[in-house]
């Protein structure tokens, strides 16, 4: 007996010098940050972007509750196999500072295989103070056809649908396949307006419904033409300040990300695609993040308003399947949050949230686990506080991340061309791992977060999940900051920059900055999780 136990203590000592793909992680956690290899870490239990404990999140539809002062946010969930025609109830969370979020369960269920809500597509809430009453309008979906439809509540618990409410499309001219998403709210006339994603003809549309009771509702025409050929899912209009805006989901399978459009009133937010006009709102055709945020919808609690869009898995775990052509990504996955930043120009962009930034309360140490043979030196009083530059094609390799971290550092380059960047999921003997670079643009005057599999087995550039065109920096500072909550990273830079991605083995693995041309000083790196 003796023999056997000693035996089984030394096999879990000596399996204590590397983490690979066999390894227990019972056994490899006791010496886990001595070791640099990489581990094969599979998600737990999300904390900061929320994921139901079965299933997925879809199509966000957050609502600021007036009378619970705090936030709601539903959406359709994923089940993964859904039932064959009756799928994606609304479910719900809510939320008071944006950190965590409690489960409401199935606030909206489907209808049966043969009613117009047998599948249920994204829509809005809305509370009306003068009968003390909430309106969700929400999309039915049948393979025939799809309708606007209603359900009220005076408690946020029980839900009762409408039997008489049921805008259908081609009773105003616009399609019977396509008509869903229908998005309410009060405009500054002080009656309620609601727009619908739709067909008219061959051109996609925001038709416009008004109301001054949320019940009857008169057709107004086209709200909003869409550009060329594209589809605006999921539109959410408001006003912030002194402008209006029109954020939207583009369905286009080429670029199936957020984008906005804004004007001093109504009609001048209307005006921006007249004729195919494409009055873009920035210089970068109103991004507002990448492929991997999708479905983003806001609101406000009259001093931030957030935005929600869900960052979808990828099929087998594989970082590269990001849903470019041919294939798209999978559908639904995490509920992502930004703050909503407005410029004084109007323009937008998102932010980190205080809420989540509050979460990271210890800070890990920071150790160099490997560094490349040439280009890297370091100045800093302590191995905590080290001041590093990279030059050329260089890389420093940090200790391994926790499960929810929060990651920060300040990059100076040195001239507009230098080219710099951050890995994940990256080991000592990876023959693979995932990067996200800042890649100078327009020689040099601009840049765009790009995504790439690196490494003597890495494909390198990944097309379709990049991120858009943005300013150099004139002092050429950037300040990084990087949440990552098991697969799930959002990348923020200068309040200027939002990125998001799903990498998966990011936690527990060791992660790095890189010098690719030029030469940058690094400096600031902090590592805090919860």
């Amino acid at each position: 007996m003796k023999t056997m136990i000693y035996s089984l203590a030394l096999a879990a000592f000596m399996s204590l010098g590397s983490c690979n793909d066999n390894d227990d992680p019972i056994l490899t956690q006791k010496d886990w940050d001595g070791t640099a290899t990489y581990f094969a870490s599979t998600d737990e239990q999300f904390t900061t972007y929320y994921k139901p404990y079965v299933g997925y999140a879809g199509d966000p539809m957050p609502f600021y509750d007036p009378i619970e002062q705090n936030f709601k946010i539903l959406y359709l969930q994923e089940f993964r196999p859904n039932q064959e025609a009756t799928y994606h109830p609304i479910w719900g969370v809510s939320t008071k500072n944006v950190d965590s979020y409690q489960s409401l369960g199935e606030v909206i269920s489907t209808g049966n295989a043969s009613e117009a809500d047998a599948a249920i597509g994204t829509g809005s809430t809305i509370y009306n103070d003068s009968e003390k009453l909430y309106y969700t309008f929400y999309t039915g979906h049948t393979a025939n056809q799809e309708v606007v439809m209603m359900a009220t509540s005076s408690d946020f618990k029980t839900w009762t649908k409408s039997k008489i409410f049921y805008l259908q499309g081609n009773d105003y001219g616009y399609s019977v396949k396509d008509f869903r998403d229908p998005f309410v709210f009060k405009g500054d006339d002080g009656i309620y307006h609601m727009i619908v994603s739709t067909m008219q003809g061959t051109k996609g549309v925001l038709a416009e419904f008004v109301s001054s009771d949320l019940k009857s509702w008169e057709h107004k025409g086209v709200f909003m033409s869409m550009m060329w050929d594209r589809f605006y899912e999921c539109p959410d209009v408001f006003k912030m300040g002194d402008w209006w805006y029109l954020v939207y989901s583009e369905k286009h399978v080429a670029i199936r990300k957020v984008q906005y459009f804004k004007g001093r009133t109504l009609d001048e937010l209307k005006a921006c695609t007249v004729n195919d006009a494409g009055k873009w709102p920035d210089d970068h055709e109103g991004l507002l993040d990448s492929r991997a945020f999708y479905a983003g919808k806001t609101a406000s609690d009259g001093i931030n308003r957030y935005i929600w869009g869900w960052c979808p898995t990828r099929e087998g775990n594989n970082n590269t399947a990001v849903g470019a052509e041919p294939n798209e990504p999978q559908w639904a996955g995490n509920l992502v949050a930004h703050r909503i930043i407005q410029h004084e120009d109007g323009s937008l962009s998102l932010g980190s949230i205080q809420g989540i930034d509050n979460k990271f309360t210890t800070v890990s140490s920071l150790k160099v686990m490997a560094k490349s043979e040439n280009g890297v030196s370091e100045n800093g009083v302590s191995e905590n506080a080290g001041k590093y530059v990279l030059t050329g094609n260089s890389f420093v390799l940090f200790n391994r991340l926790n499960v929810a971290n929060k990651i920060s550092f300040t990059v100076k380059a040195t001239d507009k061309t230098d080219k710099f960047g951050f890995s994940f999921a990256r080991g000592t003997d990876s023959k693979k791992y995932y990067s996200i670079i800042v890649n100078p643009e327009d020689n040099g005057n601009k840049k765009k977060l790009n995504f790439e599999e690196q490494g003597e087995e890495g494909m390198g550039f990944v097309a379709g999940i990049d991120g858009y065109l943005f300013n150099t920096p004139a002092d050429n500072e950037y300040h990084v900051t990087v949440y990552t909550d098991n697969s799930v990273c959002v990348v923020y830079i200068n309040d200027n920059v939002a990125y998001t991605n799903r990498i998966y083995g990011t936690q527990k693995n060791c992660w790095s900055i890189n010098s690719y041309e030029g030469t940058i000083e690094v400096s600031n790196i902090e590592v805090s999780y919860y």
